[in-house]
């Protein structure tokens, strides 16, 4: 493996440690004797400055001289040019090195690349030897990989190698520097390796020799074949040139790490394993290294050791090998176990992708989920497509038939498939089942095709973002578990897979995962889920400024994207209220307004909290926001559906707040359907004339049920022949019809500020104030009236669209019919009833509208509507001549 070199000239480039920008090549040194040396006549130094100076002093030089000289001299400058190219090429494959020793001496290691050689020079300086003729000084030498305990036997020449311990001893000459110097010769093909070795002082009257050691009372450890690298960025990076690839790897308690390499992608075991040196290979908390990227290797990982192995006890394989954090590629190992891949995601061609940026109060919201949205054979996409990103991406005449602009999808980083997409185990990766080959590659291309068809149609794309917690294992355990995860830090966050969110290692992790997000792959925003768990302190305390949530609140990266905030925890399943701080960023998913929507419906709760809600949850989003901050959901994919919230409400459920209608599942019963039926009708009408964002849960379209289970792995895929029941049929175009009054009154219903107060009126049914805190009263109106400043356009619209007329809405939750006094119109007016969900199908909504008129029986003109029981109306002004 390695010869003695009967020759050897070096040129020095400091890099990593003691870094200087002066190359010295020394005077060329022959080996012409045991012990001879014979040196060159003169030294050449130069600077990086001086050097480039030259070269313009030349090129300058070259120019006064063209006019009589002007091919000869082209041919010189060209002839310098290539030389000086020439040795930077040489000084770009030399690397150095600088030690102390424990006594003072100073030691410079020099490793130079000679085409299929390395060779290595050591000069050690600063140190007297005695005057004893015996005396000398010898390098005890080895080298390893995998761990710095374990020398490689070696087949080396001239020097006698210790049989058992793998050690050579070779002696230092003097040169006429004063100062002692060995050289050694590799070959190519054997590295990549350490060279580790200690130095002795042996003399006449101490022939066994006295031991020095670095100033750390360690081995010298230089890598050959290799460099050192450098710690940022983190994760695998491209040299300058990509030539080389970089590893950086943060582990702060760890005493060694071990990078791992794989040449085949069908073994389990590593080809290389690298025991990286704790000096040369770590800077602070981050371990890294420098590898050419000629070597085969196509996937890595790392094996972290906590405590050092004693030498009698030695198992290089007792630490389970562990995914780069921040690996962008990954792949599946034999055993499943993930690793980082060296290969880049390919190219891809965005065009002329830009997005929608729709503002926050028009947006209408889908929620799916990416496998569930198309995996049935109903979607009659072929099998490689369905339940894909590419199936997402077929399906966009649905979404655009709902009127929808924007679509959460549910978690698609990588997640454990036992415990589902709220467990993730990577946050750079989409899931592999999600590409139409269920591999990385095609699910990043297949993402990347999606989102830049549904921008291309106006939608937005919004992820779920789980960053509180990972699945049980393979995600960062065994990396430095005290510092990602919350072990043993507080009683209320001993779940062991909890995150330390707020650690600093941890914040950058996540805000590299969002920025990644952004730029790599356009998302729109996200929806951070356990957002409550955000607010934690490094210790589990509450904080009120969290330095995370702060962060990402004002990354410029992340300037243009939706924040929402989703204080539903998937651990304990239910969802938690609090303060979240917003610095005017942050939207929230509003859990309150779904409380509040399904006690009225249910004949429960208040007048007043359904106000509350339907004037855009004012008691949350005064602090600086507004409406448009609020997400306004009725079902999502936790718990029930929204069929299954008027099917079921057995206790073993009672924290969904369902109300089964009078029979508990499935029935035949005519007025158990009908009243189900307008209860779905009268949910939806709320979360579409609430002020907010409406968030439409994937299947509550058609009907999708789960048999009164809330549990995630109960929800059933989508089913697409539902669509043309009759159910579905009459929800889906309710669903395009609400979309569209929201659009043309977005005057109302889609504000980024509150309605003004002297502008809504509150009506009981015969016209009183309503009792708005008695649990008994079931039926609320309100009047909103067209403020001034719209009613200067109102000439602009056509009548038959009227854009600030004022709109009457009635809600009764009772059982029993309300006579409902609309408010007087002037001259020249009449109410039409655009919506009332007692009435069949089709005709219980409809764009013209049905005029409602007074008749002959009722007395001064009052015009009295008969609101049926469990029922919601929307009425609009509009002229008389219209």
């Amino acid at each position: 493996m390695a010869a003695w070199s009967p020759s050897v000239g070096i040129g020095s480039c400091c890099l990593n440690k003691g870094v200087t920008r002066t190359w010295k090549f020394p005077s060329a040194r022959f080996f012409t004797g045991k012990n001879k040396i014979k040196l060159g006549s003169e030294t050449l130094m130069f600077t990086r400055k001086r050097f480039m100076g030259d070269l313009v002093t030349s090129a300058l030089k070259s120019y006064q001289l063209s006019k009589i000289c002007a091919s000869k001299t082209s041919i010189e400058l060209r002839e310098a040019l290539s030389t000086r190219r020439a040795q930077v090429d040489d000084l770009k494959k030399v690397t150095s090195y600088s030690f102390r020793t424990n006594s003072g001496a100073l030691v410079k290691v020099k490793v130079e690349q000679k085409r299929e050689k390395y060779s290595i020079m050591v000069y050690v300086s600063s140190l007297e030897l005695t005057g004893d003729d015996k005396s000398r000084l010898v390098m005890v030498w080895g080298v390893y990989r995998s761990h710095s305990s374990c020398f490689l036997p070696l087949d080396f020449e001239n020097s006698s190698q210790d049989s058992q311990t793998h050690t050579t001893e070779t002696p230092f000459v003097k040169s006429s520097l004063s100062e002692l110097m060995l050289g050694l010769e590799f070959d190519g093909k054997e590295s990549p390796f350490y060279l580790s070795f200690h130095l002795k002082l042996v003399s006449g009257r101490d022939p066994d020799g006295q031991e020095m050691l670095t100033h750390r009372d360690t081995d010298f450890c230089i890598p050959v074949g290799f460099t050192a690298g450098h710690p940022l960025p983190l994760g695998l990076s491209s040299g300058p040139d990509d030539d080389s690839w970089n590893f950086a790897f943060f582990s702060r308690n760890s005493t060694n790490v071990v990078l791992c390499l794989y040449d085949d992608t069908t073994t389990d075991k590593p080809a290389l394993e690298l025991d990286l040196d704790p000096y040369v290979n770590r800077t602070g908390d981050v371990w890294h290294a420098s590898i050419d990227n000629t070597w085969d290797f196509v996937r890595y990982g790392y094996r972290c050791k906590e405590t050092a192995h004693s030498e009698e006890d030695v198992d290089v394989e007792a630490e389970p090998i562990v995914l780069d954090p921040y690996a962008t590629v990954i792949g599946k190992s034999v055993s499943q176990k993930f690793l980082g891949s060296l290969f880049k995601n390919p190219s891809f061609d965005w065009g002329e992708d830009v997005s929608p940026n729709i503002p926050l109060e028009k947006l209408i919201v889908y929620r799916l989920n990416v496998k569930g949205f198309t995996q049935h054979k109903s979607s009659k996409l072929p099998s490689n497509v369905a339940g894909t990103f590419s199936g997402v991406a077929e399906k966009v005449s649905h979404l655009k038939t709902l009127g929808v602009n924007g679509v959460l999808l549910e978690p698609i980083f990588s997640f454990s498939e036992q415990k589902g997409p709220y467990f993730p185990f990577h946050f750079f990766s989409p899931m592999d089942i999600y590409g139409p080959s269920n591999s990385l590659e095609s699910a990043v291309n297949s993402m990347k095709e999606m989102v830049k068809k549904l921008h291309s149609q106006g939608i937005e794309v919004l992820l779920e973002v789980v960053f509180t917690h990972t699945t049980d294992s393979g995600a960062l355990h065994g990396i430095d578990d005290s510092c990602y995860y919350y072990k043993g830090r507080a009683n209320d966050v001993d779940y062991k897979s909890y995150l330390n969110c707020n650690y600093p290692v941890v914040q950058q992790l996540i805000l590299e995962s969002l920025r990644y997000w952004v730029t790599e792959f356009h998302v729109d925003g996200f929806c951070f889920i356990n957002a409550s768990s955000l607010l934690r302190g490094v210790h589990g305390e509450q904080l009120s400024r969290p330095p995370l949530v702060e962060a990402i609140t004002f990354d410029p990266l992340l300037a243009e994207t939706k924040l929402i905030a989703d204080c539903w925890d998937p651990l304990e399943m239910m969802p938690k209220e609090l303060r979240f701080p917003h610095w005017k960023r942050w939207a929230e998913l509003n859990t309150r307004y779904c409380r509040n929507v399904r006690n009225f419906l249910r004949g429960r709760g208040v007048l007043s909290d359904l106000a509350t809600r339907i004037c855009g949850s004012g008691d949350i989003f005064t602090d600086g926001r507004g409406p448009a901050f609020s997400f306004n959901y009725i079902s999502r994919n936790s718990g029930l559906s929204l069929v299954d919230l008027v099917s079921f409400s057995n206790p073993e459920i009672a924290s969904e707040l369902s109300w089964n209608c009078g029979e508990e599942g499935a029935t035949n019963k005519s007025a158990v359907l009908q009243r189900r039926l307008k209860q779905i009708r009268n949910f939806l009408f709320i979360q579409y004339i609430s002020l907010g964002i409406p968030v439409l849960n994937m299947g509550d379209e058609c009907g999708i049920s789960t048999k009164g289970s809330p549990l995630l792995e109960s929800r059933k895929p989508f089913d697409w022949n539902l669509l043309a029941s009759a159910f579905g049929t009459q929800i889906t175009q309710f669903i395009s019809f609400m979309t569209s009054v929201r659009e043309r009154r977005s005057d109302v219903f889609q504000r980024r500020y509150f309605l003004k107060p002297e502008n809504i009126v509150w009506y009981a049914n015969d016209q009183t104030t309503p009792k708005w805190e008695d649990p008994t009263s079931k039926f609320l109106a309100l009047e909103i009236k067209s403020e001034s400043e719209e009613e200067e356009t109102a000439s602009l619209v056509e009548p038959t669209e009227p854009k600030s007329n004022d709109l009457f809405i009635g809600f009764n939750a009772s059982d029993h019919p309300e006579s409902v006094i609309l408010p007087s119109l002037p001259d020249g007016s009449k109410w039409r009833r655009l919506v009332d969900t007692a009435l069949p199908f089709p005709g219980f909504f409809s764009v013209e509208g049905e005029t409602v008129v007074v008749a002959e029986e009722q007395l001064q003109q009052l015009i009295v509507y008969e609101m049926k029981p469990y029922s919601c109306t929307f009425f609009e002004t509009i002229s008389s001549t219209a």
